[in-house]
């Protein structure tokens, strides 16, 4: 049986990521993305500020060609959209544009399983040129790979991709000195299983001496909510953490309640992702229409 079609839609909320784990968010506070196409959504946004301006990286993706690109929208401070647009495409399916600056760069790990790796990009003239750096090879290509400089070491948390359940449901890790390498993979993995509490979703912070990490629970659908994984010892040898409560779309993001999977940090504001399930006739029939014509384009 042919599942719901997932919408998701980005949004901006005017308060840091701190206060909403703390407190949640209300309605006032949210600036949402603009809409989609029929049949078109935008997720998994990650943002930087610069020279005043927020700059939002997403994935797009359109039902019709069942291929992920990177967009850009760009905010003023007063978060008045100014530009939207396409800002790299490959042969393969992108998603999860996590952007950050290190090492005196602009800094883009696009997930890319399809292609078979995982490939680090540099801006190479921010925000709109791009360009593949080096490739990060780990134990199979990473779902959803979110770095994070400690301890003077980098981290990178990730879902592996060798089964459908292990997407959703096992958290490997690997570590480097230096961001482009070499990368060790952490003799634990997968260092925690549960499919409510493992593949990663979002930015990490630090709080009272953890690491929180933004998790995706899939229980009930996939990225029905965000958890939070408290990882209180992280080392080359060993690690622990404990998962809890985070956050789920409230009732007055209708008709977008069915699922939230982002929450990325971006100076004081934080950027998240819901979805709405289009389980309509005219939904399905589309969606088997625009699957069956990508399988007989690929075999062809």
């Amino acid at each position: 049986m042919l599942r719901p079609m997932d919408l998701w839609r980005v949004a901006i909320i005017n308060r840091p990521l701190t206060a909403i784990l703390a407190e949640g968010f209300d309605e006032p506070s949210v600036t949402w993305g603009p809409a989609m196409p029929a049949q078109s959504f935008r997720a998994d946004p990650f943002g930087l500020w610069r020279d005043g301006l927020l700059h939002v990286f997403a994935e797009g993706f359109s039902y019709r060609d069942r291929r992920g690109y990177i967009d850009l929208l760009v905010y003023d401070a007063q978060l008045t959209l100014l530009d939207s647009r396409t800002v790299l495409r490959e042969p393969w399916h992108l998603s999860y544009p996590f952007v950050f600056e290190a090492e005196g760069e602009i800094w883009m790990l696009p997930e890319a399983f399809q292609s078979g790796t995982l490939t680090l990009y540099r801006a190479k003239t921010f925000p709109g040129e791009w360009e593949a750096v080096c490739q990060i090879p780990l134990d199979g290509a990473a779902i959803d790979a979110t770095p994070f400089f400690w301890q003077d070491r980098w981290w990178l948390f990730y879902a592996p991709s060798h089964s459908k359940r292990a997407k959703q449901s096992h958290l490997h890790i690997a570590y480097a000195d230096r961001l482009t390498g070499p990368w060790h993979l952490h003799p634990g993995n997968p260092v925690h299983i549960d499919i409510a509490s493992a593949r990663p979703g979002g930015t990490p912070i630090l709080q009272g001496g953890s690491i929180i990490l933004p998790v995706q629970d899939c229980r009930r659908t996939y990225g029905a909510a965000i958890r939070l994984l408290e990882i209180a010892h992280l080392d080359e040898t060993a690690f622990a953490a404990t998962d809890r409560d985070g956050l789920q779309a409230p009732a007055w993001m209708t008709p977008y309640t069915d699922g939230l999977h982002t929450l990325s940090a971006v100076g004081e504001m934080t950027l998240l992702d819901v979805k709405r399930m289009d389980a309509s006739l005219p939904a399905t029939v589309s969606r088997l229409y625009h699957i069956l014509r990508h399988k007989l384009a690929k075999a062809a």
